[in-house]
C-alpha cells in the first residue's frame, strides 16, 4: 500500500511537471512564429530601404522582384 501511495504521489509529480513543459513548449513555439514574422517583416523592410549607400542596390532589388512577378503573371496567364 505505502509503494502504491509513494509511486501515485510521483505519476502526479510527473503530470505536473510534464504540463508545465508542455506549457513551455506553447510559450516558445509562440515566441519562434513571432520572431519569424519579425524576421520577415525586417527582411521585406531591407529589401525596400533606400539610403544613399545602398540606392543603387535597393533598385537592382526591386528590378528582380517585378521581374518575378512578371514570369509568375505570364505562367498565370498561359
Amino acid at each position: 500500500m505505502f509503494l502504491y501511495e509513494e509511486l501515485k504521489k510521483e505519476n502526479a509529480s510527473l503530470k505536473q511537471l510534464l504540463s508545465e513543459k508542455e506549457e513551455k513548449i506553447t510559450s516558445l513555439e509562440y515566441s519562434r512564429k513571432e520572431l519569424e514574422a519579425n524576421y520577415a517583416n525586417l527582411k521585406a523592410a531591407r529589401i525596400i530601404s533606400i539610403n544613399d549607400n545602398e540606392l543603387r542596390d535597393t533598385k537592382q532589388r526591386l528590378a528582380r522582384l517585378v521581374r518575378e512577378v512578371d514570369k509568375c503573371i505570364a505562367l498565370l496567364n498561359e
